[in-house]
């Protein structure tokens, strides 16, 4: 068998005899009438010809006859190729003739000129009466010889891995349609979409560390934001009422099935909105992107079934901790918790403090949960820019949708007491200086705006893992371009 080198080199040999037959192997520019999807869901025999374009993907046949297939985003056709029905050789229009098949592989793109006709075993078929080359591939596609190895080469060669898996390739469709889905829902309900900085001076609106750049144009070191929430909420301030941002978002942390160091996310703010607004919009936009997206609210994940379309059971934060681990949150303390950890074979680092440990609880926890719930009464320890409830200072007004054994995202009625504000900031101050390199940042800016005025406000965000959960994959595959360790 040939190794890869060897197919390469008799390809550019092809190459140039294309050229020395003043053939273009590159031309700039391809003229197609129909795409093969929509020539064949109204297929029907005819002496009018169309164009079609597409890449080779099998060819077969001898003497006079040639078959290829003929493949394009839309679908495959058969190409059927007479010898004495093939035009001859053009330079001048890039014609090829055809003889000059032996000059094409598979995996080339070519431009066909041809009428629809169907076969004597029934298959609708193109009959060629002229072919272009538009693109001389170098190297062969893989097939059992030369193919995708493993996952980490599926990752790293991702469009050779959407040539060959026609369901890899659609599901980076659905992936954008699920986002497309996502703005029409808040367009329609008269949010705008407006977008904020990648870059900042002070990053925050969430328990992530964060990459950091250097900007030489200014000389001064920046941020990669690892959320959006800051620069929306400043918004708000300056006098919209309803705007979201869809983008990327950064946190310098470890890569796992459900996370990645750079993902999609997308957050809205919604002025003179509570918590309770929040949670009846984002069901509501939970099933509007499954139906558009799926065509279903149900979905089957592993162990967890759930219908996003059902009604959703609320899971008081400190009452399921209690009842799983007897444990009292507002009267626990470090060695209680860390001992609890231990019983149950959760991981710990030196820097978990309280807040975090308990956390940890609750994420065992919701591994159980297939939803869809809301988990709610979240403690105030635990939500920096929560607004605290009305009736029970020890907790916020969040909302945090569960499914498949998973948090789906983060809601809240919005902190808009500057002073409360600032000593939260100083307390996860506090927490950075002691080593939680997660703690957030003191934004004084952000203070300030709060201290012109910020009206009630309701926000929320969730990122691309809804996708990946609803997708089935793991985050590595719910993405088209994984960052994966370079290659030496």
């Amino acid at each position: 068998m040939a190794s890869i080198e060897e197919f390469r080199e008799e390809r550019i040999q092809k190459l140039e005899q294309l050229r020395e037959l003043g053939l273009n192997p590159y031309p700039a520019k391809a003229e197609r009438s129909t795409v093969i999807g929509e020539l064949l869901e109204n297929f029907e025999p005819s002496e009018n010809t169309v164009n079609v374009t597409g890449r080779i993907r099998a060819q077969r046949g001898h003497g006079k006859l040639r078959f290829y297939d003929l493949r394009d985003e839309s679908g495959q056709i058969q190409l059927l190729i007479r010898a004495n029905v093939l035009e001859e050789r053009s330079a001048e229009q890039g014609r090829l003739g055809f003889d000059d098949l032996k000059l094409l592989d598979l995996g080339d793109f070519i431009q066909v000129t041809g009428k629809p006709i169907t076969t004597k075993t029934g298959e609708p078929s193109l009959e060629a009466l002229s072919i272009r080359i538009l693109t001389k591939s170098l190297r062969p596609l893989p097939d059992e010889h030369f193919g995708l190895k493993d996952k980490e080469t599926r990752q790293r060669k991702r469009y050779l891995d959407t040539n060959l898996n026609q369901d890899v390739h659609d599901r980076y469709i659905r992936r954008a349609k699920f986002w497309t889905a996502t703005r029409e829902f808040l367009n329609e309900r008269g949010f705008i979409e407006i977008n904020i900085p990648v870059l900042e001076h002070t990053t925050g609106g969430a328990d992530a560390k964060p990459f950091v750049t250097h900007m030489d144009a200014i000389d001064q070191d920046f941020y990669l934001r690892i959320s959006h929430e800051l620069p929306l909420k400043r918004l708000i301030g300056g006098g919209y009422e309803k705007v979201y941002d869809i983008g990327p978002r950064f946190r310098n942390e470890h890569v796992t099935e459900e996370h990645l160091p750079e993902h999609v996310a997308m957050e809205w703010y919604w002025a003179y909105a509570d918590w309770r607004d929040g949670m009846n919009l984002t069901r509501e936009l939970f099933i509007h992107v499954a139906q558009s997206v799926y065509g279903t609210t149900e979905f089957t994940k592993g162990d967890h079934t759930f219908d996003l379309a059902q009604e959703w059971e609320e899971l008081d934060y400190e009452t399921v901790i209690r009842e799983k681990y007897g444990i009292n949150i507002y009267e626990t303390n470090l060695e209680e918790v860390a001992a609890k950890l231990k019983e149950h074979n959760i991981e710990t680092s030196k820097t978990d403090n309280l807040p975090r440990m308990i956390d940890k609880l609750w994420k065992e926890i919701r591994k159980t949960i297939s939803g869809p719930a809301w988990l709610i009464n979240t403690p105030l320890f635990l939500s920096p820019l929560s607004k605290a409830s009305d009736t029970n200072p020890h907790v916020v007004e969040r909302f945090q949708p569960v499914f498949a054994g998973s948090e789906m995202g983060n809601g809240f009625s919005e902190l808009n007491d500057p002073l409360d504000q600032m000593q939260r900031f100083k307390q996860q101050q506090a927490m950075r200086e002691a080593g939680d390199d997660e703690a957030m940042m003191i934004d004084e800016d952000y203070i300030e705006m709060l201290e012109y005025g910020m009206p009630p406000t309701c926000g929320w965000g969730h990122s691309e893992r809804v996708f990946w959960v609803l997708e089935g994959v793991t985050a590595r595959e719910g993405v088209p371009f994984p960052q994966l360790r370079a290659i030496d």
